[in-house]
């Protein structure tokens, strides 16, 4: 048995923008593939090639596709109504970069896709994002480290796009 303390960047900004306009601006920049569709479409896949041609038809214009969203805000709507605020959990992310991160670090699959939070507090809209970078970083591969520092840069160009 072994035990990795990994301590994690956690990138964050605040927005003084609406909440709908944020997660707007973050779904015309990522793709929303019917998840089954794109499964089926990665399993028929018979090289790289396909496989790319798959991804690339999924992703949206920042690189990535959405893999899951959780509405964490509804749920705390049932118990606090009106005056719960909003909290969304977006999984994204891109298979082609997570293949390449995993293929040198394995267990950088247990950390891709990524997620990226909004929610909103009284000095605004924030979204954070936990760096690839900082989960990476003790494996010691200076390629795995490299491939994620790059999405890092592009997950937080997302960020800041939609919040601005």
């Amino acid at each position: 048995m072994a035990t990795r303390e990994i301590s994690i960047q956690r990138f964050s900004l605040t927005s003084s923008k609406p909440f709908r306009e944020i997660v707007a601006a973050i779904d015309a920049q990522i793709g929303h593939p019917d998840m089954k569709a794109f499964q089926q479409a990665i399993n028929a896949a018979k090289n790289t090639e396909d496989l790319e041609k798959v991804v690339q038809g999924a992703i949206g214009p920042a690189g990535f596709m959405e893999f899951a969203r959780f509405d964490q805000g509804e749920i705390l709507r049932k118990e606090q109504g009106t005056r719960a605020r909003p909290v969304l959990r977006m999984v994204i992310g891109n298979p082609l970069i997570m293949k390449e991160m995993v293929k040198l670090t394995p267990d950088a699959g247990s950390y891709a896709p990524v997620t990226i939070l909004i929610d909103e507090r009284e000095d605004g809209i924030h979204l954070s994002y936990d760096r690839m970078g900082s989960f990476l970083a003790p494996y010691g591969s200076q390629e795995s480290l490299n491939v994620a520092q790059d999405l890092d840069a592009k997950v937080e160009a997302l960020l800041k796009t939609a919040a601005s």
